[in-house]
């Protein structure tokens, strides 16, 4: 009896075995071309032509006979096309492979986020072709306890964006709902969280799902080339999302909001390397700065040299000392001087300065004005970056790159004496221009363009 049972249970499996061989091999073959169409998805949003679009069509929408006819030249563009945007893949790995699946996913990016984007632009693009996305117009701020006509329109939009889990399409009252989903959505686009409807939200609000899509693609496209080519233990500056963040091999050892340069004097974009950490920097003014911000200042109050803790130098480097009104005179004309400020409390470079070589005199400091990194809008200084975990950071680097921890260890209750740390080894650095991608937790980010790049961001530039 045992053994009778035990055949027909064998044979049973056995045919469950080869009847679901051919459903899992088509299985496959259907997981195969998703993933080819979400990647000419890609190329599709950034690199738009004829041939790609031809390519979209028959993996969407033709025969089979038609995909298969095509999977070969449509694997090759593809492979050319990540190859030549510097974006690593496992490619040449699976290139005897005969499994079609493996081929297909080994042409993807080598990204930690590229599942999560390229779902993600999945879903906006779908989502473009739900409904009408055109601009919304209001004349007046919109806040929670008033009725809005507007509000069944925005409140599909924040559902449909994922910041609204259900609301009433006949509701035209703006209430706690609302108001929590306008914070959500403020929080990811880097708003000021307030729960307000302004121009800076409603803008946002009417950005179309497909150009968020062309947003996350073309970003995460610069993002993945970028860090694919630099070292593992870095510093870097989103500058858009007034972000830094500390790399040590791999891993984050420290997120810090930061201010960056005004729209008119930009933070540029570069890569260099940390070389110094210093304590109580002076300051030297820049000629620049000098003429713009700071001679207004003394034309207006002589006192201001001194109340400032300046230091007065003439061409020859010989000490300046006059009164407040002879000050205050000069700075109406040609000023022949130049500015330092003394070390301590009130120094603009504030307790640190980290020292980096580039052309453009930028570099990392502390500040004196702390209440700055509240605002939304941090885009605030004239070019130097200003970091609010600044003690954090220079603790970092004074025990992992600091050579003389002993006199780092003196310095401590120290105010008002400047000295300058050598490093063991120069930490990277990167100032860095990305207005979108897909965090950890899968969620979208959007940040504004600041310094309008957007429209000239290509391809060929890193």
């Amino acid at each position: 009896m045992f053994t009778r049972c035990s055949s027909a249970i064998v044979f049973v499996l056995l045919i469950m075995l080869f009847c679901t061989r051919p459903l899992l091999a088509m299985e496959r073959s259907e997981a195969a071309f998703n993933s080819l169409i979400y990647q000419v998805q890609f190329v599709r949003l950034i690199k738009p032509s004829k041939k790609i679009e031809q390519d979209y069509r028959a993996l969407t929408l033709g025969p089979m006979e038609l995909k298969r006819a095509r999977v070969e030249r449509i694997k090759s563009e593809l492979q050319q096309f990540w190859a030549s945007l510097g974006i690593p893949t496992n490619a040449m790995n699976m290139k005897h492979s005969d499994n079609l699946l493996q081929q297909v996913l080994a042409l993807e990016p080598l990204s930690k986020d590229y599942l999560a984007t390229s779902n993600k632009i999945r879903y906006l693009l779908w989502l473009d072709q739900q409904g009408d996305w055109s601009e919304l117009a209001s004349s007046s701020w919109l806040k929670q306890g008033h009725k809005y006509r507007l509000l069944p329109e925005i409140s599909r939009r924040l559902k449909g964006l994922g910041d609204m889990a259900e609301y009433n399409p006949l509701s035209t009252l703006f209430d706690a709902n609302v108001k929590n989903s306008v914070r959500l959505f403020q929080q990811r686009h880097g708003l000021k969280i307030d729960g307000i409807i302004g121009p800076k939200t409603l803008r946002w609000i009417n950005i179309k799902p497909v150009k968020r899509a062309e947003l996350l693609a073309i970003n995460f496209i610069n993002k993945t080339r970028y860090l694919a080519s630099i070292e593992p233990s870095f510093l870097i500056i989103n500058i858009p999302a007034f972000e830094l963040e500390l790399i040590d091999n791999g891993q984050v050892a420290l997120q810090s909001r930061v201010i960056v340069g005004k729209p008119y004097r930009q933070t540029p974009l570069l890569s260099s390397r940390i070389s110094n950490l210093v304590i109580n920097p002076s300051w030297h003014v820049p000629r620049s700065l000098l003429t713009r911000d700071l001679l207004p200042k003394v034309r207006k109050n002589g006192g201001y040299i001194q109340d400032g803790n300046f230091n007065v130098f003439d061409n020859q480097g010989e000490m300046v000392s006059k009164t407040a009104q002879e000050w205050q005179d000069l700075a109406h004309g040609r000023f022949p001087y130049r500015l330092v400020q003394k070390p301590g409390e009130g120094n603009t470079l504030g307790r640190y300065k980290f020292y980096f070589k580039n052309k453009y005199s930028v570099y990392l400091h502390d500040t004196a004005d702390k209440a700055l990194f509240a605002e939304s809008n941090r885009a605030l200084s004239s070019g130097c970056i200003r970091i609010d975990k600044v003690e954090e950071l220079a603790n970092w680097m004074a025990s992992n790159l600091v050579i003389d921890k002993q006199t780092w260890v003196e310095m401590q209750a120290e105010r008002q004496k400047t000295q300058w740390f050598s490093l063991e080894q120069s930490l990277p650095i990167h100032l860095v221009y990305w207005t979108a991608w897909v965090d950890k937790w899968a969620v979208a980010q959007f940040r504004n363009d600041i310094y309008h790049k957007n429209s000239t961001l290509n391809l060929a530039s890193p």
